[in-house]
């Protein structure tokens, strides 16, 4: 079964292959995700692997976690969903108008 590995604390220009390498010592990565800002389109500092081997995603997090990667020490843990139960204020985001509710 593939397990999907949240990683913190990326580099803003750290690309998808120089990931997909540094996490190649501990097995093939079926999945880099890195994803983007929707406001400005750029990377957000973090990404998400996938090893199809729930062993090597385990080393990776062992070896990785709280480890250098381009001067930055890495977050490495496996990642959760997304609590889609999470309580929203009303009318989303949005700041208050001037004049109240």
């Amino acid at each position: 079964m593939a397990v999907r590995l949240f990683v913190g604390n990326l580099p803003y220009d750290a690309s998808e292959d120089e990931i997909r390498e540094h996490f190649s010592s501990v097995g093939t990565l079926s999945y880099v995700f890195i994803p983007l800002d929707r406001e400005t389109g750029k990377k957000r500092g973090f990404a998400f692997v996938e090893f199809s081997d729930a062993q090597q995603a385990q080393e990776a997090i062992r070896q990785f976690n709280n480890q250098p990667f381009k001067g930055r020490a890495l977050a490495v843990n496996e990642a959760r969903a997304r609590d889609a139960s999470a309580p929203r204020p009303p009318g989303g985001f949005r700041s208050p108008s001037p004049g109240g509710f």
